[in-house]
């Protein structure tokens, strides 16, 4: 009887080792099971999140950079160009009378290579905010140094002001659906800055004081040994000085380059200025000759119109 017992006893305890020993295996199973479907979850999410950051959609306000070669350096602006989509802007969506950051987004940024003048004061080469405040027909224009505030145009303080001045707004008939800044109407010393939008334009001069600088660099650079007449002769015509020195530079330039029609075209253009029009007819033949022979039209257009005015 108690043999019995015994085997009844080991067949128990060995029914309880195999049942504790496939609940381990199926919390093995069950622990391998919930990891893998972890790791899949994990990785379908990392998947799912590279994919949207690779997902590129158009910006509301897109970004736009300019650069305009001007003077002896470059005007660059960078700014954000937001569109009128059906609403109502400046008073509006822009209020009057209030610092605004000039476009969306950060502030809007210009740089100039050299130092200027802007409404009659001289600005130091670098890179400024350009925020401004819009009235009904004025608008005040601001260059900030802090360029760190970006469009938080509430912590804005006027004792950043590099400089402050007001503008006429002009009202335009046709309507500037995006936001628009130019340099427009670029001369050798002068340059305009137009803000557009809506029905709304707004502009300020620049000017670069290269003169003395110029001169300087004609002088060092005539007394090489490669002498760049054609450029001294060009600049003293485009800027009226000495006609009679130009007209001296453009003889050498010429005679050092025999077949270049566009270097007689500058003679002949300063011979009509110092009102030599019998000469300045002269070379214009010349550059027509010239000009033919190398299959440039435009030039053979200029100088026949040089030749008619000349008459």
């Amino acid at each position: 009887m108690l043999s019995i017992v015994r085997n009844a006893v080991s067949i128990l305890m060995f029914g309880a080792n195999a049942f504790k020993l496939t609940v381990q295996i199926k919390n093995k199973n069950m622990i391998k099971s919930t990891l893998k479907n972890a790791a899949l979850a994990a990785f379908t999410f990392t998947a799912m999140a590279l994919n949207a950051q690779q997902l590129k959609v158009p910006a509301p306000s897109p970004l736009q950079t300019i650069k305009q070669s001007f003077a002896l350096s470059d005007i660059s602006i960078e700014y954000s160009r937001p569109s009128v989509k059906g609403r109502v802007i400046f008073g509006d969506v822009v209020p009057f009378g209030k610092v605004w950051r000039t476009g969306a987004n950060a502030a809007t940024t210009i740089t100039f290579g050299e130092d200027v003048r802007i409404d009659g004061t001289s600005i130091g080469a670098g890179t400024y905010a350009l925020y401004t405040v819009p009235n009904k027909e004025t608008w005040e224009i601001m260059l900030y140094k802090d360029l760190k505030l970006g469009g938080n145009v509430a912590d804005y303080k006027k004792e950043n002001e590099v400089l402050r001045f007001s503008v006429k707004s002009t009202y335009l008939p046709a309507k500037t659906e995006t936001f628009t800044i130019t340099v427009a109407d670029v001369t050798p010393t002068t340059a305009n800055i137009d803000l557009v939008w809506e029905q709304t334009k707004v502009s300020f001069s620049v000017v670069a004081d290269i003169d003395a600088k110029m001169m300087k660099n004609i002088d060092i650079a005539l007394a090489n040994d490669s002498r760049p007449y054609f450029q001294a002769a060009s600049y003293y015509y485009d800027n009226n000085k000495d006609m009679k020195v130009a007209l001296d530079w453009a003889n050498k330039a010429v005679e050092a380059n025999p077949k270049a029609f566009w270097m007689a075209m500058l003679k002949a253009k300063i011979q009509f200025k110092l009102a030599d029009r019998k000469g300045a007819i002269e070379t214009a033949q010349k550059v027509i000759v010239l000009a033919k022979e190398a299959k440039n039209d435009d030039y053979v257009k200029m100088a026949e119109k040089l030749i008619a005015d000349a008459k």
